[in-house]
């Protein structure tokens, strides 16, 4: 039972928190079992909902644009990845890709559009009243991702 998605790339939303970068790692992992490419995804989101959340990026850089800033942050994000996990990543297995949006709504239309075979999704694993007020992107890629979503839980609390 062979389908289209078999071969496609795994798509690994992330957000350089901690449980994000677990995620990447485990993508990695099993892109170098499957040798599938590994397509890491950040969605630049309104700022409205998380303020500052760029900010460090564009003060050290004196960008005048999120995007701009955003990009910076993954690009570092993954060096220092590449850096610490050196015999995780290969180059030629990794790509990168930003969009701006609604975190739900760009993961599953980049999903779609990149022919992605899986999603690797990290959780914060809120609960709670939080839960209930934020919602969870992980929670929502699952119900509505049209391929099979593997959500990696970290214990870390760097960068988260």
């Amino acid at each position: 039972m062979s389908d289209k998605n078999d071969a496609g790339p795994i798509l690994v939303p992330v957000d350089f928190s901690a449980p994000s970068e677990e995620a990447l790692l485990q993508a990695l992992e099993l892109g170098r079992c499957l040798q599938r490419q590994v397509l890491v995804l950040h969605v630049v989101h309104d700022p409205g909902s998380m303020p500052g959340y760029y900010s460090r990026a564009l003060k050290q850089k004196h960008l005048a644009r999120i995007e701009d800033g955003a990009a910076d942050m993954l690009d570092e994000f993954l060096k220092r990845v590449a850096k610490e996990h050196s015999d995780l990543v290969k180059r030629k297995q990794l790509e990168s890709l930003l969009v701006s949006g609604l975190p739900t709504s760009r993961i599953l239309e980049v999903a779609k559009k990149s022919g992605a075979s899986m999603i690797v999704i990290g959780s914060k694993g809120l609960t709670g009243w939080k839960h209930l007020m934020i919602g969870s992107v992980a929670e929502q890629v699952v119900h509505l991702a049209p391929v099979p979503v593997v959500v990696v839980k970290s214990d870390s609390k760097k960068g988260g």
